[in-house]
């Protein structure tokens, strides 16, 4: 199967780490945290990739270009600097055939998800798109599943103590049915609520480990998590 990786964010919240390069090409310990998140699919056994890229893709295309491995495929894509999620996804489209199914995520996410459970339950109940659900801290969005579907979801809420979108989702071509061809949206908005509100998505829940790298203090505390080799993703 292939994955997407969105990438072309300016990554505004992590302050002087992205004045000269991409969030995604921000470094976790020795590598950026895209390849990190690379190697998770890697590791099980994806070996196709699209870097929907934007902000600074120049830096994203010298990395690569510098670092090539014969065992996988990196196609990087401009999808535009002002471009939002679900546009993102859409310009990807070409890269996709009808019936096919992808993983996609985002370039600032890290997990020890297990991807053969996760597209085991899309499969299962066979619809547009499966996300991993997540417990994390109360600032990101809440999502309410009822036997596996999700019900409700929304988007950064005050105060959260149940699942969230941790990203590692599987989609299938119809996607592209939501996503809309020259609106400039996020997938975590309209696209998303007609997804639910249709039935199409479900949830993969994961109580392992999960994190994203949304400030300095986000970076820190995975660096801390890297040297202390408690936990791998």
């Amino acid at each position: 199967m292939k994955a997407v990786i969105l990438a072309g964010g300016k990554g505004t919240r992590l302050g002087e780490h992205t004045i000269k390069i991409p969030k995604p090409m921000v470094k976790i310990g020795k590598f950026p945290i895209l390849k990190h998140i690379i190697d998770i699919f890697v590791k099980q056994g994806v070996r196709e990739f699209y870097i929907a890229a934007g902000y600074k893709k120049a830096v994203i295309d010298q990395y690569f270009k510098k670092n090539k491995s014969n065992k996988i495929n990196i196609k990087i894509v401009d999808t535009g600097l002002h471009s939002l999620t679900a546009k993102r996804i859409m310009l990807l489209k070409k890269f996709f055939h009808k019936g096919e199914n992808f993983f996609m995520t985002y370039g600032d996410g890290l997990s020890n998800v297990n991807l053969k459970k996760l597209l085991k339950l899309h499969y299962k109940f066979n619809k547009v798109a499966t996300l991993t659900a997540v417990r994390p801290p109360a600032r990101f969005g809440e999502i309410s599943i009822t036997n596996s579907f999700v019900k409700r979801f929304e988007e950064k809420p005050q105060l959260s103590d149940g699942w969230i979108n941790g990203g590692f989702f599987v989609f299938n071509y119809k996607i592209f049915d939501y996503l809309g061809k020259n609106s400039n949206d996020m997938l975590e908005q309209e696209p998303i609520a007609r997804l639910v509100k249709n039935k199409e998505l479900v949830a993969y829940k994961h109580d392992g480990f999960w994190t994203c790298m949304d400030t300095p203090r986000d970076k820190e505390r995975i660096e801390r998590i890297l040297k202390s080799k408690t936990i791998e993703w």
